[in-house]
């Protein structure tokens, strides 16, 4: 039997994620000139609650883009399953904007890297800050967040699952062991 872990319920993620949306609104001077990309699949939920926390306090809507990065994936020839592209949708401008890209947890940086070659391949921002829900360490690429909702320490056997209502009926976060 897996034991799972709650390290995080949705009162602790929402408080999370409006500490991250203060610290946004503090980072970049406002929301002028402001785009926020959630990398598929949970970090377009969560870069959609920021968005509406800073709207809130700004009172200006906050554009956000959907970014899949299947084929920027640097596992892809590794062989498996055939991966499954769904679309990305980015209908605005991303040319000198400033751009947070939003996702669940940073592990390795490999997620986010692709995510960046996607985002380049798209235009050129004035610069790309990084917004991660869970920073669980074991990078093997120089990649950090600019805004972190909670560093957990975590052993590579184990498994950080993020549990986001508009995905999964429910918001909680949990760790727990690879028996594998």
């Amino acid at each position: 039997m897996v034991r799972k872990k709650e390290i995080m319920d949705y009162n602790e993620i929402d408080r999370v994620l409006s500490r991250i949306s203060h610290e946004i609104l503090e980072k970049n001077n406002g929301v002028s000139d402001l785009i926020l990309v959630g990398i598929r699949t949970r970090g377009v939920p969560l870069a959609g609650r920021i968005a509406d926390k800073l709207a809130s306090l700004e009172n200006e809507e906050i554009p956000v883009g959907v970014l899949d990065i299947t084929l920027y994936r640097d596992d892809l020839d590794r062989g498996g399953a055939r991966p499954v592209v769904h679309r990305t949708d980015i209908p605005f401008d991303i040319n000198d904007k400033k751009l947070v890209l939003v996702d669940d947890v940073l592990y390795t940086g490999r997620t986010a890297r692709a995510a960046m070659d996607a985002l380049i391949d798209l235009g050129r921002p004035r610069y790309i800050q990084l917004a991660i829900l869970i920073d669980r360490g074991h990078r093997e690429l120089p990649i950090r967040a600019d805004y972190i909702g909670r560093n957990i320490p975590t052993s590579r056997n184990e498994i950080v699952e993020v549990l986001v209502e508009e995905v999964d009926e429910e918001d909680r976060i949990l760790i727990y062991e690879d028996k594998d």
